[in-house]
């Protein structure tokens, strides 16, 4: 029976992935209620923490991009990029992946891709090659944000195994911005360069790439933004520092007042309201802002797949336990794999992270395995129809950045898949020496 049970959560996954968007989530309810009722599994548990931690985070940030702070942050980030344009395919991931990093969602980088295309265009360089080392570095960072609700919820599941928050950050970001910029240096030689290109030559001469001017506008921010991205930095410190504090490690705080996740959903709310009243702007508009819409989509993916993931795991605990306990103690590698796959289907970090990592831990997977196997959880990339991917091939008019007839022949794939392996490598490497 568990044979039909997989083939009916891979088929609503399947379904999910063709509805897009907040369809995922729709289709992994609907794949609960179809194992509860026609097999009789009992539902896994709601991911409610992952799902409340996200539309804390969710509701600060939209907050500050309704204030102008985000505007502010990618006038910022563009004027690192067009400092050294040259540089555009190192410099694009590095931004990306800073602004995941500190907001906590990769959402982020879509205000940044239109800028990233511009100026590698207007440099003569490819732009598939900044565009998609960008986009996969926006993913890869949700494992390294202090705020992301993957690495809260993860950093929870470890700390029953003797690993706390700090060393997990401590393995996570370094072995993250590293494997980045390491796949950055091969993605900046794939592809033919850009007037070799055909597919660019014809829409060049169709008139069908556009050129913007050199000297743009620059957009007035409101009077609040400054204040906006200070009070929502303050927060960002606040739950770190908090998150520091009432780690064994560091053991500042005791007995906390309020767990970890408990002290991000808090800090956030209280930064979403000072940031409202501070900056005088007004909270319905907030309902609007395009960060609030997409983090609320995540909240029902989220709700969606990990249910389902949760429901059919928890079913066959007892046989995945015999099955792949030995193969994983034996080749400890082979959960990054495991991961890869998983994340690739549930397009979502946390998702993935709330349906495998608890399973992998019971497993008796070694601390460094599962941290170090972490990253995996990233390969939002593989199928071509996540949203910061169909972003990037939309803003790049030169055809560069697209995809082919196979579903796979696409530029993001081998940065991507070289990102995780290159941080996988490095975070046993980094591991062993903090654990």
């Amino acid at each position: 029976m568990w044979i039909l049970e997989l083939i009916v959560v891979l088929i609503f996954i399947w379904l999910g992935a063709r509805l897009g968007s907040i369809g995922i989530g729709f289709a992994g309810g609907f794949g609960v209620l179809v194992l509860g009722f026609v097999f009789g599994l009992a539902p896994g548990s709601i991911p409610t923490d992952v799902i409340l931690i996200i539309m804390g985070v969710i509701a600060a940030i939209a907050a500050m991009q309704e204030a102008g702070g985000l505007d502010y942050l990618v006038q910022i980030a563009e004027k690192i990029l067009k400092s050294n344009p040259k540089h555009i395919t190192f410099l694009a991931p590095i931004v990306t992946y800073t602004m995941t990093l500190f907001a906590g969602t990769g959402h982020t980088a879509f205000s940044t891709l239109p800028v990233i295309a511009e100026v590698a265009k207007r440099e003569g360089i490819r732009p598939s090659r900044p565009l998609a080392i960008a986009t996969v570095a926006s993913q890869i960072a949700i494992t390294a944000s202090p705020i992301s609700a993957a690495v809260v919820f993860f950093s929870t599941e470890l700390e029953k195994v003797g690993v706390d928050y700090v060393q997990l950050l401590l393995i996570t970001i370094p072995s993250s911005f590293i494997a980045v910029m390491l796949a950055a240096v091969i993605t900046n030689f794939l592809g033919k360069d850009l007037k070799d290109d055909p597919i660019y030559q014809e829409r060049l001469a169709k008139g069908q790439v556009k050129m913007a001017d050199k000297e743009t506008t620059t957009k007035i921010l409101p009077s609040g933004a400054k204040l906006s991205v200070a009070i929502f930095g303050i927060a960002l410190f606040c739950v770190v520092f908090y998150a520091t504090a009432i780690s064994d490690t560091v053991g500042l705080i005791k007995e906390p007042v309020l767990a970890r996740d408990h002290a991000i959903i808090t800090f956030m709310l209280a930064a979403a309201t000072l940031i409202t009243l501070f900056c005088k702007i007004d909270a319905k508009n907030i309902l609007n802002a395009s960060t609030f819409k997409s983090g609320m989509s995540a909240c029902i993916c989220v709700l969606g797949v990990a249910w389902l993931g949760t429901t059919f795991v928890a079913a066959h605990i007892d046989g995945i336990n015999v099955f792949a306990g030995n193969l994983l103690e034996s080749k400890p590698w082979l959960l990054a794999v495991v991961l890869f796959f998983a994340a690739m289907l549930l397009y979502s970090q946390a998702a993935t992270t709330k349906a495998l990592m608890p399973a992998a831990l019971a497993l008796g997977i070694s601390p460094v395995a599962a941290i170090a196997s972490f990253a995996a959880v990233s390969a939002l990339f593989v199928l071509p129809t996540y949203p910061t991917l169909l972003a990037a091939v939309e803003f790049d008019d030169t055809g560069s950045t697209r995809i082919g007839k196979y579903v796979f022949d696409h530029p993001f794939l081998i940065p991507g898949t070289l990102t995780i392996t290159f941080a996988v490598i490095l975070g046993f490497l980094i591991g062993e020496i903090v654990l």
